[in-house]
């Protein structure tokens, strides 16, 4: 079996799936996770026939609790040793938060964060016991401010970056790291699933290539944080800290209000 395995959430569509297009075609085994069997037994079908790695098909909700737990006991049960933990599922969703809908939003949360969480630390333990491995979570430059008319989402991909960045400074001198990619707007189905429709960013989004690209480079690197746009990285980083938090709060909902 593959030393070099990656597990992957939500690998059915957009980012997820180039991120295992690009490990696959660099030789290494695949752990596909999401909701949708069809679309991931195509996905392994692909892989195995184009690259000659062998590809194990994990169907889980992640949204629901427990999930995370699920997924690291099947991997165990079939001797899977995962050396890079992949945390990229998650969604987002429009409008003021008194307006929404509460279960989508404890969902979200649950997704974005708790099993994020959940697998984390269960695959870290390994990783850290046997001396190597390697983490990536898909945050997003929604983490670096609050987003109103994304009031939830928001926060939870600041909870990522932060959780991520502490968890990277414990385990310094372990051989594991962990990196938070921070991807600014990206074309894929997440403006469909997250009703963001209209919404002027979107229009000249990354491709989820470039950004998976960018993410798993950063990962086998080791790095900290990873930003696929070097305008936003300074942005960001240099100018928003800066800014009158009632400034920055009004150009967050701005970017978030449809024109269509």
């Amino acid at each position: 079996m593959s030393q070099n395995i990656a597990l992957i959430t939500g690998a059915s569509s957009g980012i997820g799936t180039e991120l295992a297009r690009h490990h696959a075609q660099q030789g290494g085994d695949l752990v596909l996770v999401a909701r949708s069997e069809s679309t991931l037994n195509r996905l392994k079908e692909e892989f195995e026939r184009d690259y000659g790695i062998k590809v194990w098909v994990l169907t889980e909700d992640l949204s629901q609790p427990g999930s995370a737990q699920r997924v690291f006991e099947a991997t165990e049960a079939l001797g899977i040793e995962v050396e890079l933990l992949i945390n990229n599922a998650g969604f987002g969703g429009h409008g003021r938060f008194h307006q929404r809908d509460l279960g989508e939003d404890e969902a979200m949360m649950q997704l974005n964060m708790a099993t994020l969480t959940s697998l984390t630390h269960c695959y870290l333990q390994v990783m850290v016991q046997r001396g190597h491995g390697k983490v990536l979570n898909v945050a997003s430059t929604a983490a670096f401010m609050p987003g109103p008319l994304q009031a939830v989402y928001y926060a939870t991909k600041s909870f990522v970056l932060s959780f991520s960045q502490a968890v990277a400074k414990e385990l310094e001198g372990s051989g594991v790291t962990v990196t938070a990619l921070c991807p600014g707007a990206v074309d894929t189905g997440f403006v469909r699933r997250g009703n963001l429709e209209g919404v002027e960013i979107f229009d000249k989004a990354a491709t989820p290539e470039s950004v998976a690209l960018c993410g798993y480079d950063a990962m086998m690197k080791g790095e900290l944080v990873a930003i696929n746009e070097r305008q936003l990285s300074f942005m960001l980083n240099w100018v928003v800290p800066l800014l009158p938090r009632k400034w920055v709060l009004a150009l967050s909902q701005r970017a978030m209000e449809k024109t269509a």
